[in-house]
């Protein structure tokens, strides 16, 4: 098995070229240390910046919500883009919390919904593989589980060394080890051990090992097979998991919901789709707190077919 060595310091860090990015650490460390809801505030001060200097991101997600709701009035699009958008600036703040806050700090704020769907199958010898979703405290979720059931995560690298040395650390807290995202032979192999192992069904991954089914009203949306891949080649159940902000600013639900029943089926089209409805279920539960500028619908059916974001 192929596991993820957090990379240790190097004197290079020190260059000049990585000047800004310690500025930019150092500032996000330091703002880590100030009251919870405080954070919020600014998080959604930055989000607001966003929303007005970072026009294309706003745009992405204004289109996506367009092409998912399209029962909504252009009001309520944009509204909701505002508020995605604050809820972008707050998950920046989230990263310093997730990497730096001491376990006693982080742990209040968790509030844990149906454990026992992810503790029964380990208890019986049995992987999980755990669907998370691409919603904006993603870096909190991460740091929360380990507290409920240390899990196993995949990884892609950073392209700044720095910050990669940052993140190996900062996403290895409260779990066990984190494997390279393409390796899947090492993620069959953590399965087959009896870990939960997190995987991200939720995004464009191109058009390999991947088929197009329905997500929300787009009826062709490149949705991987990679479940289908894991679940059926691993003595593993399939367990989806979400973790909210909650309103109130009292910290994080996180919910673990039953495993899926006959998965897989054979039927490569009709898993996938079943992914892709505990996506929406996932998604209107908080559809603010989506990540909503990623280009969910850029691989079209046919290569021919018109650019769902063009202009």
């Amino acid at each position: 098995m192929k596991v993820i060595e957090p990379p240790k310091f190097q004197a290079r860090f020190l260059l000049p070229k990585y000047w800004l990015t310690w500025l930019g650490v150092g500032i996000l460390y330091t703002i880590s240390w100030l009251p919870y809801r405080l954070q919020l505030a600014m998080g959604r001060g930055l989000g607001r910046l966003f929303y007005r200097f970072v026009p294309k991101r706003a745009a992405i997600a204004r289109r996506n919500i367009e092409l998912c709701f399209p029962a909504k009035s252009a009001d309520e699009i944009e509204e909701l883009v505002r508020r995605n958008m604050e809820n972008t600036g707050i998950a920046f703040f989230e990263t310093g919390m997730a990497w730096w806050w001491p376990d006693w700090r982080i742990r209040r704020k968790l509030h844990v919904h149906g454990a026992e769907h992810i503790k029964a199958p380990l208890a019986e010898g049995k992987g999980v593989l755990m669907l998370l979703f691409h919603f904006l405290s993603l870096e909190v979720q991460a740091r929360l589980h380990g507290f409920v059931q240390p899990a196993v995560g995949l990884y892609r690298p950073h392209n700044n060394a720095v910050m990669e040395f940052l993140q190996t650390r900062g996403r290895g807290r409260s779990n066990k080890y984190l494997i390279p995202r393409t390796d899947v032979r090492s993620m069959l192999q953590a399965l087959n051990q009896g870990e939960i192992a997190g995987y991200l069904p939720d995004q464009d991954y191109g058009r390999k090992r991947t088929v197009f089914v329905p997500f929300f009203e787009v009826a062709e949306t490149s949705t991987t097979t990679g479940t289908t891949l894991f679940a059926g080649n691993a003595n593993c159940v399939v367990v989806p998991s979400t973790c909210f902000r909650r309103a109130d600013g009292s910290g994080y639900d996180l919910s673990f919901y039953p495993q899926f029943d006959n998965f897989p089926t054979g039927d490569e089209r009709a898993d996938a789709s079943r992914v892709n409805k505990m996506v929406e279920f996932a998604v209107q539960q908080a559809p603010e707190q989506y990540l909503w500028v990623h280009r969910r619908f850029k691989t079209r059916p046919n290569p021919e077919d018109p650019d769902l974001y063009q202009g």
